[in-house]
């Protein structure tokens, strides 16, 4: 996956559709070449305009958040070894409390 599209519209997931299309507004205006010098005015405001494609509507909107969840994993092995710790922890502190204490 390439482009996050909401990063792209400045909006969290679970953004309205109303969200979207005012930050689309927005950022459409603010990206567009006939306003806006940057060299990379042009490049923004196509980004900008294919979030609000695939957000705008519900079935693309759909498969993209379906791919975009399946692809949070950015480092799968950093990922495996935070949940590894965070069990490991877990185990070894009810195995400490449930065991009995010997006496002395």
């Amino acid at each position: 996956m390439t482009a996050d599209h909401y990063a792209a519209l400045g909006l969290a997931a679970n953004a309205s559709l109303a969200e979207i299309k005012k930050a689309f507004r927005q950022k459409a205006s603010f990206y567009h070449p006939d306003r806006n010098d940057a060299p990379d005015a042009a490049q923004r405001f196509a980004q900008v305009q294919k979030a609000y494609e695939v957000l705008s509507d519900d079935e693309a909107r759909q498969a993209y958040d379906d791919n975009r969840r399946r692809n949070l994993l950015d480092d799968p092995l950093q990922t495996a070894q935070e949940i590894w710790q965070a069990y490991s922890a877990r185990i070894l502190s009810s195995s400490s409390t449930s065991s009995p204490s010997s006496p002395l």
